[in-house]
């Protein structure tokens, strides 16, 4: 990043840190994608709340930003089995923020497992989450009951411009691995499974490019949404599953069961948008399946008489280029820091909310003064 781009970053989140600045900063923890731009977001973070620790997503984490961000905040290692304990998630909470009032901000779903456990035996208040991505809501709203506000951006109109740009950027990477392996998008039919915000975009490039694109999703309100935008609509998962040359999977949950990969056609490629632990029970393969390189980031996989291709080991591909949504990221983690504010005050009822329309109003006209140049 330049370092006039810098300087406009931190004067941006600077802005937008006074605007919502809460009476009385609460303590936080903070699960991020360590990318090259997040160390000016990080400090914003650092800005309107009490930062105890980063707990970096261990497969998107660039080096010089967690050396950055380490020189003045607690860089920790993050893992699901860390908060799927409740007894170890409430001992590491009591860690960094003995006693105080604390909000976590998420990017997954991390905490869902402990939270009912944090929120009974933390020494200090639990404020709430905020939860950045669809598949973390997905996982807070599916509790049985929340102990606490649970503040999701994932669905927010100021995520859609970030959502369509990831869609952009997962077909750029999945495009570039099959060009390394001298193999190419025509000719070779692509499967979409999910046709939310991160689907559909996937699915409009791919057919700009000239592939032919079937999508499936459990939701028949997003299939007639899909036939509608001229996709065909698999009537039947598994034969689309063996149809296809090319599975993208963009539901934001588990889109390939093991019993899934042996109805994969020969030679075809799957690629995701989120990390393999959610997206692939890769697990589950049937016995007699061995696993080599084919390739730059890519894995055979192979068995008597059928073999398929797994692409960044099932983790989001378009991490391997960078993951860059341009500083329509800024959007999102803007309406975070407003949801600190939020939390910060005690005074939302436990359960999903949301930031107020006022709210991102501000936040969409402070992005645009400073870029839309």
């Amino acid at each position: 990043m330049e370092t006039s781009d810098r300087v406009r970053l931190d004067t941006y989140f600077g802005r937008i840190s006074k605007a919502f600045a809460p009476a009385e900063r609460p303590a936080s923890l903070l699960v991020t994608h360590l990318l090259p731009e997040r160390p000016a977001f990080v400090r914003a973070v650092g800005t309107v709340s009490d930062l105890r620790a980063v707990l970096p997503k261990p497969k998107s984490i660039h080096s010089a930003a967690r050396r950055e961000i380490e020189r003045t905040t607690a860089c920790d290692e993050l893992s699901r089995d860390m908060f799927e304990d409740p007894a170890a998630a409430v001992t590491y909470v009591e860690a960094r923020a003995a006693g105080a009032g604390v909000v976590l901000l998420d990017v997954g779903g991390y905490f869902a497992p402990a939270l009912d456990a944090i929120a009974e035996q933390f020494s200090g208040r639990l404020l709430g989450v905020i939860e950045d991505t669809e598949n973390g809501h997905k996982r807070y709203a599916g509790l049985p009951k929340l102990p606490c506000p649970v503040l999701s951006v994932a669905r927010s109109p100021l995520k859609d411009p970030e959502d369509f740009l990831v869609g952009q950027s997962v077909v750029f990477s999945t495009e570039a691995l099959l060009r390394g392996r001298g193999d190419i998008l025509h000719g070779r039919p692509a499967l979409v499974l999910g046709f939310g915000k991160l689907g559909s975009s996937i699915a409009r490039l791919l057919h700009a490019k000239g592939v032919n694109v079937t999508v499936y999703d459990i939701d028949p309100v997003r299939r007639t949404q899909a036939l509608s935008q001229g996709f065909g609509v698999a009537r039947d998962r598994d034969h689309a599953i063996g149809s296809a040359g090319l599975v993208l999977c963009a539901t934001g949950s588990l889109s390939l069961r093991g019993e899934d990969f042996p109805l994969l056609k020969n030679g075809a490629y799957v690629a995701t948008v989120t990390s393999s632990e959610d997206e692939l029970e890769l697990d589950g393969l049937p016995d007699g399946y061995t696993r080599a390189s084919s390739g730059e980031h890519v894995t055979r996989f192979q068995t008597t008489g059928h073999y398929f291709y797994l692409m960044n080991q099932g983790n989001a591909v378009n991490f391997l280029h960078g993951a860059s949504v341009g500083p329509f990221i800024f959007l999102v983690q803007a309406e975070i820091l407003a949801g600190v504010r939020l939390l910060a005050r005690g005074e939302m009822p436990p359960g999903m909310h949301e930031v107020p329309a006022e709210d991102r109003a501000t936040i969409a006209a402070t992005w645009l003064n400073y870029y839309n140049r």
